[in-house]
């Protein structure tokens, strides 16, 4: 299956998808994003991928994804293939897909090693002035998943903050699963024009509050930078990882456990308090 997946960027990953996946062991998935910060390591060093379609992969604060450098230097814990994106070609293969285009020609990445490493791209010339371009295929993931502040049962989500490629995302994938706070339909009805994606894509809507940590969900709560330097750390061999993971995945059973686990650090981070709405009158 390929899963479009933290496509916001660097706020509002949705963690608690992929730790999901890795406790069910799900394998042989490809992964499509920009910039999913340590969420596809994670997956990766778990063995549920087969193929990785992104524009970076590692650690934000860090730098270097320990386990997707192990997956292509040594194949442990197995080896991964790599169709080399960078962020504005990774957009451009989510928009045609969400337009029912078969590709978009672009020149950003024309005499760049990405262009000539990535075998689906396709050279070409302008029917208009014969200059060289670049086709760059669409892409048409299995499932979008996308992390929201509010969303109602229908599956008509709200995401404040940055979109990223969220959007070409979620129509261009199959289908859309989303992570929110569920709230009644009259709230998400009063501002119809900020829905991410339509209700007829979502076959499946997930009260899941923290559902990000430790990235970062606007006017929820902040990102947890020292989580990302402790995952870095912790992460350098194999075995540390997989101690890593057994502590805060497969050893606690949901997110509501991981955010027990976290305690007053989970609380530090709430970001409601300070954008709460005012009641003076204006």
């Amino acid at each position: 299956m390929s899963i479009a997946i933290g496509c916001a960027l660097e706020p509002a990953i949705p963690f608690a998808f992929a730790h999901e996946l890795i406790r069910q062991r799900k394998r042989d998935l490809t992964l499509i994003g920009p910039i999913s910060d340590i969420l596809f390591d994670q997956l990766i060093g778990a063995g549920c991928v087969a193929r990785v379609e992104a524009a970076w992969v590692g650690n934000v604060s860090a730098g270097l994804g320990h386990c997707y450098r192990r997956a292509l230097e040594q194949g442990e814990p197995r080896r991964i293939e790599v169709r080399d994106h960078s962020n504005f070609s990774i957009g451009q293969a989510l928009l045609a897909g969400a337009i029912g285009a078969q590709y978009i020609a672009t020149k950003t990445l024309l005499g760049s090693d990405i262009a000539r490493t990535n075998p689906t791209f396709k050279e070409s010339t302008s029917p208009f002035d014969g200059s060289k371009e670049l086709l760059v295929p669409a892409i048409t993931p299995d499932l979008a998943v996308l992390a929201c502040q509010v969303a109602d049962r229908d599956g008509s989500a709200e995401l404040q903050g940055p979109w990223g490629v969220s959007y070409e995302a979620a129509l261009a994938a199959k289908s859309a699963i989303v992570l929110a706070e569920i709230v009644p339909a009259e709230i998400v009805v009063r501002t119809p024009n900020r829905a991410i994606v339509p209700a007829t894509k979502v076959v499946a809507v997930v009260h899941e509050p923290g559902a990000c940590h430790p990235s970062s969900l606007s006017r929820m709560y902040q990102r947890d930078h020292e989580f990302f330097h402790e995952y870095h750390r912790a992460t350098r061999t194999a075995l540390g990882f997989d101690r890593w993971i057994a502590e805060w995945v497969t050893g606690v059973p949901d997110r509501a456990a991981y955010l027990r686990k976290l305690g007053p650090r989970w609380d530090a981070l709430d970001a409601r308090v300070k954008f709460a709405p005012t009641t003076e009158p204006n």
